[in-house]
């Protein structure tokens, strides 16, 4: 192949569409972005990335994703639309780069389960009943329960999307596990919840910010991601309230605060490293490093893949916490005191309560009609839960 001046690849001729990128792949930019058309080494003369450019030209200068042609449709076609989609939504906060990574690695198991090159309308009830066995070897109910969720949205959208014209038969085996496996399962590991005498244990031992982390997970219902993500803005320590919606349904909280939870704050505010970067400074909690607590980040590298990066120092100080004190088990870490609040605030009897301190919405008339709930009734809340933790109530 010929080569420019500067030692590169050249156009076959002068007027070829597409350029030899410097990662070896014949490209074209089209509406501000790259688009790849296979590597320059094995199609020297650029015949099989022409074909590919006249393909999809009429699509990628309209600013859509090419479509494959519906009768040819293969799993890497499904996978490549499907990713593309929820990257786009990524790109705009409309999905968070943790869901994006489990779509990406379902599409991955799909693929090279099925073959990247199978047609979708090859994949039969037989094919998905071997990958559920496969997928049951691996993992226990309830992760078997999700994945298989994701598969059949997969699936879904090829025919949302058009790109298939005939829903895919999963047949009837390819399912979840049953209520009843799901129970069985979950009486194995035991109630996931920690015992009044288990909490007060830790939040003896806990050093801050932990500490003041630990008891606004018992008083609020509050989640490794809501501590790490919590602003001070969100806190009024003056009153004791906390109002700070769900991130991930984005369901406003409010949360009266215990005596115990305030002074924690304080103290931990006090003690606050001085955050690495400007986006990190309205954070409550802030590492020694003065990084996050827990953070997901994602990075584009290229052909639309995109790599995710997760940490969550909490729960990995919670639970080396909790191993030292002997009260680690199977399925308990600090996510397990949200389940904590609901179980010991449903005893209270005003579940309508406990929902809107926990964030969580139901699809009855009475939640769309509600448009507050009195502060008494949080606050009822709250201090049946200290009452069970500390033996005593937070007087007003």
């Amino acid at each position: 192949m010929s080569k420019n001046k500067n030692g590169r690849p050249a156009k076959p001729r002068p007027d070829f569409p597409l350029f030899p990128h410097a990662t070896g792949r014949w490209a074209k930019k089209i509406r501000g972005k790259f688009h790849y058309f296979g590597k320059v080494t094995t199609d020297p003369k650029g015949q099989a990335a022409l074909a590919k450019w006249l393909d999809q030209k009429d699509d990628l200068l309209a600013g859509r994703v090419p479509r494959p042609k519906v009768e040819g449709v293969t799993i890497r076609n499904l996978c490549n639309a499907f990713l593309s989609r929820k990257k786009d939504l990524l790109d705009s906060g409309e999905l968070n780069a943790h869901t994006f990574q489990d779509a990406y690695g379902t599409c991955q198991r799909i693929g090279q389960y099925f073959g990247w090159d199978r047609l979708i309308v090859d994949v039969v009830a037989d094919d998905f009943d071997g990958l559920r066995r496969q997928l049951a070897k691996q993992w226990g109910p309830a992760r078997l329960a999700v994945e298989v969720g994701r598969i059949h949205s997969l699936f879904r959208y090829a025919l949302d999307a058009g790109l298939i014209v005939q829903a895919v038969r999963f047949g009837p085996h390819f399912r979840g596990p049953s209520r009843r496996i799901m129970r069985l399962e979950r009486a194995k590991k035991g109630p996931r919840m920690f015992e009044a005498v288990e909490l007060r244990a830790i939040l003896d031992a806990a050093k801050q910010p932990l500490k003041a982390m630990v008891l606004l997970a018992a008083n609020c219902g509050f989640g490794n991601s809501d501590l790490a993500h919590l602003p001070t803005k969100a806190l009024d320590l003056k009153r004791g309230w906390v109002d700070f919606p769900r991130g991930k349904t984005g369901i406003g909280r409010r949360c009266p605060l215990w005596p115990e939870t305030v002074a924690a704050v304080r103290q931990a505010l006090d003690q606050r490293p001085t955050p690495s970067k400007p986006v990190h400074r309205p954070l409550a909690f802030i590492m020694p490093n003065g990084e996050p607590w827990a953070e997901v980040t994602h990075e584009h590298i290229g052909e639309g893949r995109v790599e995710v990066r997760r940490r969550d120092a909490i729960g990995k100080a919670f639970d080396a916490l909790i191993r030292n004190l002997k009260l680690h088990r199977a399925g308990l870490g600090l996510y397990a005191i949200r389940h904590t609040f609901e179980t010991i605030g449903g005893d209270s009897r005003d579940q309508v309560a406990v929902d809107a301190i926990m964030g969580h919405t139901r699809d009855d008339m009475a939640s769309v009609y509600r448009e507050r709930i009195d502060e008494s009734r949080l606050l009822a809340v709250v201090n049946h839960v200290r009452q069970w933790l500390f033996g005593e109530t937070k007087q007003e």
